[in-house]
């Protein structure tokens, strides 16, 4: 942009100016510029993003979907006094360049760096940080109410996508609203979708929605229309106001959001600056709850990522600007997650009981073979995790095999339907917990580090995790052959280890660890990602002449308890080792195996992950900066065996 400017304020010159958005302190400049320099400023930012996040990765599609609704917000509003609640939090990084953090994006979703969600302790301006879909609206229903007992004066926008509102907490708080009748301007970003294309009823009447034209325009001339017949009583007046409802019946197709006592407002384009700020600006003067139907185009202004309509531009790695290609080893090991839902969908060509069952998560979950293949058999839910566990739960009580492939991040948000309807009636869902363990850049609200605490303790539950792709297989027909209640298999984020395969896939007996070398002074008992840095400990143990062995805890729960009979009446020091966070892990059964035993002199030590959430960083260095490594592990088993003078 061309011309002097005062970024921390007012515009100096009104016409042409110059922005370094490097230099951007507070976003109030925005409310000076016109809509031709709000345009220069939105090609301006979508360069950055794209020259950005071509070199750090990052959700480059959602946001530039929202450079021009974020700029009219801030140009419209008050932030922070007016509070903007993100509810897709991978789409504030407009929002994050506008308050002052373009400096940081060298550093974004990379270690002590610039977060890619909302982070309060980032700045003001994030007043709520959202990792997770569907919670804006909650917030926004608490904060308006805060407001108005403190009796202050101030927006409160909770800006959500369409596929959020699938999530059945976000419906919950839009009726709340509604009922209250709060002072609270939804705004509706519908893209088509979330990170997959969108389904369900709820986008098929935005869908109706978004073809209707402008309702609220057509209403506003039909009431002014009406101001025109001559009232003769509350008769005619009252049937004045059915023909205005009969017409906004015709002109809107299921008026949902009316209905719920909210004041719609569109579809409005969210790439026309006029139409933003004059429907904003509307909503401003709106007594009680507005819903502001904001269309617009995921990838706006980058054509590879707007011409994805399956999701590989909504969250990416580094990428060449020029093609589109993206920066990654070509060939290499499958990932994790073909690896088992390709383990599934060969089990479902000889059995039609096996289905598969995703919240919103077909691509990264790697189902879309199996939703080829069986289109009849496979459900995406969308964002609705609690309504795909107990949906599961219906399938197995009459006697399917369902697969829910469910992030670890997103199980937690199951947790009721978990131990209600699937662990209380024993019954027998296969749990495919995708992204186990840290997942990296996504951070603290995506880090897979919990489910083994907060599954461990309930009854009937099977928890386990292979070594490799190949024993991944052979666990995923465990999971299938096994009728005694619920089994989740956990997997990493990431590709495996390159193993060979065997052809054909064998169960495992239940609760069965495996010795992978014989511990004659210190057992190593891990399972999952953090076996090979257990091996590279015990090679360079072997070097100094001390004999340690692995044990490959595949089952953390039911735990093998034959062989911890057998490694605790050997009397050597035991190392647990876990990517998941310590309090109440795998560790700690092991713990709780000894004391329930009486092995009251047994020397166990734990390794794994602190009581505190775990920021965002490549996988690497958090685990090294936790002595999750074989590192680690030597200087573990250091302390224990100083008189072996074991060199870490």
């Amino acid at each position: 942009m061309r011309g002097p400017t005062d970024i921390d304020g007012e515009i100096l010159e009104s016409e042409l100016f110059c922005l370094d958005l490097l230099e951007i302190k507070n976003p109030a400049f925005v409310k000076d510029l016109d809509v031709a320099q709000m345009e220069a400023l939105s090609a301006d930012i979508r360069e950055f993003l794209i020259q950005s996040t071509s070199k750090t990765g990052g959700h480059i599609g959602p946001n530039l979907g929202v450079v021009e609704l974020t700029i009219a917000l801030h140009h419209c509003f008050n932030s922070p006094e007016d509070k903007f609640l993100w509810d897709v939090g991978h789409q504030t990084y407009v929002h994050k360049i506008l308050t002052g953090r373009a400096n940081r994006f060298d550093t974004l979703r990379q270690h002590d760096g610039l977060d890619g969600f909302p982070k309060r302790k980032e700045s003001e301006h994030d007043v709520w940080e959202t990792g997770h879909s569907s919670t804006s609206l909650s917030a926004a229903a608490g904060m308006a109410i805060a407001r108005d007992i403190r009796k202050e004066k101030y927006h409160v926008l909770p800006i959500i996508g369409d596929g959020a509102l699938t999530g059945g907490m976000a419906l919950e708080a839009l009726n709340h609203i509604g009922d209250m009748r709060k002072n609270v301007i939804v705004v509706l970003n519908d893209n088509n979708m979330s990170i997959a294309p969108n389904v369900g009823a709820m986008h098929n009447v935005l869908g109706k929605l978004r073809t209707s034209g402008k309702f609220k325009r057509a209403k506003k001339d039909i009431e002014a229309a009406m101001k025109k017949i001559p009232t003769a009583g509350d008769k005619i007046a009252g049937a004045a106001e059915r023909i205005k409802d009969s017409i906004k019946y015709l002109l809107v197709q299921g008026t949902f959001f009316e209905e719920m006592g909210y004041t719609y407002l569109g579809p409005v384009n969210g790439h026309d600056y006029n139409d933003l700020i004059t429907n904003m600006e509307f909503a401003k003067k709106v007594k009680g709850p507005v819903l502001m139907h904001v269309v617009t185009t995921k990838g706006k202004g980058y054509q590879p990522a707007e011409s994805d309509r399956i999701g590989n531009w909504h969250g990416t790695g580094p990428y060449k600007i020029e093609t589109g290609d993206f920066i990654k080893p070509v060939g290499g090991p499958p990932a994790w997650s073909a690896v088992i839902s390709e383990a599934v969908l060969e089990l479902a060509q000889t059995d039609e009981r096996v289905v598969a069952i995703t919240p919103a998560m077909p691509v990264g979950s790697k189902l879309e073979k199996f939703a080829t293949a069986f289109p009849d058999r496979f459900f995406d839910v969308g964002i609705a995790e609690q309504h795909a566990t107990t949906m599961a739960a219906g399938l197995a009580a009459l006697h399917m095999k369902p697969f829910l492939a469910i992030y670890s991040t997103f199980l937690q948000r199951a947790y009721d339907q978990v131990v209600h309807d699937i662990c209380r009636q024993e019954l027998n869902v296969i749990i495919g917990i995708d992204r186990a363990g840290l997942v990296g850049a996504d951070g603290e609200t995506h880090q897979g580090i919990f489910d083994i605490g907060f599954l461990r303790g309930i009854p009937n539950m099977t928890i386990m995790m292979p070594k490799d792709e190949n024993e991944a297989r052979h666990l995923v027909k465990t999971a299938y052959d096994y009728d005694a209640g619920p089994i989740a298999i956990r997997y990493p984020r990431g590709n495996g280890l390159g193993v060979n395969i065997d052809t054909e896939m064998k169960a495992v007996p239940i609760g069965s660890w495996e010795m992978l070398s014989t511990p004659v002074d210190v057992a190593i008992v891990t399972f999952g990602t953090t076996i090979p840095m257990a091996v590279e400990a015990v090679m360079e143990l072997k070097r100094q002449g001390i004999q340690a062995g692995v044990i490959n805890a595949r089952f953390i729960k039911p735990l093998d308890k034959a062989m911890l009979h057998d490694l605790m009446k050997r009397e050597i020091p035991i190392i647990t080792v876990e990517e998941s966070l310590l309090k109440g892990g795998f560790g700690t059964a092991v713990l709780e195996f000894a004391e329930e035993h009486g092995y009251d002199q047994a020397v166990i030590r734990r390794i794994g992950l602190p009581d505190t959430f775990i920021s965002h960083g490549s996988v690497e260095m958090i685990l090294a900066e936790h002595g999750i490594s074989a590192l680690g592990i030597l200087n573990t088993i250091q302390k224990i065996l100083p008189e072996k003078q074991i060199r870490a």
